[in-house]
This record gives C-alpha cells, sequence and structure tokens, in this order.
C-alpha cells in the first residue's frame, strides 16, 4: 500500500510540473533553471522514474527516488554566459613557405575576408632564423625544432593580423588541424595540406599568444585601425 501510495504521488507531481509548463510559468522559474529540464518533466508524464525535481530555497534539486540528472542551475548559468557580447579582438595568421611557393596567400586572405574579419596588417618578408626561433621559442624543446626553424627560413613568408569579433578561435577552426589529415575538408589545412611538415598557415592559439605574436612581427604604426565599409552587414548591432 505505501509503495501504491508513493506512485500515485508521483504521478500527481508529474502532472502538476505539465500545468505549471502550460501557464507558460518557465520563464518566472529560468533563473532557478526550471527551462533546463521541462523537456524531460514534459516528457515523462506517466513514467514514474523520469519525475524527479522539486523545488527549493537554493533553486531545483533531483529526487534522490530517481535517476534523472538536472543539473538546471549550471545549464543555466552556461546560457548566460554563451549569450554574454563577443569582444573583438586580433589574431596572427602568417602563410608559411610552402604556401607562398604553391600560391595560396590570395585564397587564405579571401576565406578570412569573406567570412568578415577585417585584415589590419600584412607584409611580404623572409625570416631570420634567429626571429623564428623567438617566435616558436615554446616549441624549443621539442626534436623537431631545428628543422621547423629551418624550414620557415628557407623562403618568404606572408605574417599578417585579422580584426573580428572570436577571431583567434575561428581562426584555428579555419584553419583546421595542426596535422593535415586530422583536419576536416572545407578547412584551409583540410583543403591543402597533407603533412604535418608542410601545413600552409600558421594561426595563434590563443589571445595572449596572438598579442604577443602580433608584437614580434608588427610595429604598433604598422596596425591600420580603420572601418569596414561593409561591418554593419557582418556584425549584429
Amino acid at each position: 500500500m505505501a509503495a501504491l501510495r508513493n506512485t500515485a504521488r508521483l504521478f500527481r507531481t508529474a502532472q502538476s510540473f505539465q500545468k505549471v509548463a502550460s501557464r507558460g510559468l518557465q520563464q518566472k522559474a529560468a533563473g532557478a533553471g526550471y527551462s533546463a529540464f521541462r523537456p524531460l518533466l514534459l516528457g515523462a508524464v506517466g513514467t514514474v522514474g523520469a519525475v524527479g525535481a522539486y523545488k527549493t530555497v537554493q533553486g531545483w534539486e533531483v529526487n534522490p527516488l530517481t535517476p534523472v540528472v538536472c543539473a538546471a542551475p549550471a545549464k543555466a548559468k552556461a546560457t548566460a554566459q554563451a549569450s554574454a557580447p563577443v569582444q573583438r579582438e586580433r589574431t596572427f595568421i602568417m602563410v608559411k613557405p610552402d604556401g607562398v611557393h604553391r600560391g595560396l596567400v590570395g585564397e587564405i586572405i579571401q576565406r578570412f575576408e569573406q567570412r568578415g574579419y577585417k585584415l589590419v596588417a600584412v607584409k611580404f618578408m623572409q625570416a631570420s632564423e634567429d626571429h623564428l626561433k623567438e617566435h616558436y621559442a615554446d616549441l624549443s624543446e621539442r626534436p623537431f625544432f631545428p628543422r621547423l626553424v629551418k624550414y620557415m627560413a628557407s623562403g618568404p613568408v606572408v605574417p599578417m593580423v585579422f580584426e573580428g569579433n572570436d577571431v583567434v578561435r575561428m581562426g584555428r577552426m579555419m584553419l583546421g588541424a595542426t596535422n593535415p589529415r586530422e583536419s576536416n575538408p572545407g578547412t584551409i589545412r583540410g583543403d591543402f595540406c597533407v603533412d604535418i611538415g608542410n601545413n600552409v598557415c600558421h594561426g595563434s592559439d590563443a589571445v595572449d599568444s596572438a598579442e604577443k605574436e602580433i608584437a614580434l612581427w608588427f610595429k604598433p604604426e604598422e596596425l591600420v585601425s580603420w572601418r569596414q565599409s561593409g561591418e554593419e552587414w557582418v556584425y549584429e548591432k
């Protein structure tokens, strides 16, 4: 009898949550994370084991009698962080000697510009080994370091700086994996490279490293601040 009473109580709880959802009160409870598990509750009416959330002072908690896990407050926090405004930033991109020899400079610039990112600095140069050793200083203990420096100094390179929202992270995605054979088609390396030793292009892996690399390759007066005529068609107001 006690088991039957518990079952009936759980069914009533499920029906109660469904009524709350149907009245559109999920917005009122969104701060406590209600909307994060509303679909679970609506889909679980009639399934006793799936009804497992109840309201406390701190927010929604999980009923210990059910395996359903609803980490709603954390989900709500993550959603709020995702909706935060994205910061405008700059990234360092460099076409390596193999990319220059293969005539891919224009293609790489075009891909970044077509996405909407703004070119603020670019040069064509032959880098010295000392300069390249400083650029790749974090790899100096790796066995391939001497070969990397020699390769990068074997021909001209095209360092450049692009500016835009979330451009550092997105720039890395556009380049693809360091190993071209692990890069997806549609990425620069996925489309134009085969071996890791000739992977066409370098891109900053973080905002702080981008700042360091930009300062190493460009003087402040070489960075041009300007407004794209079509910028209002790229970014939301």
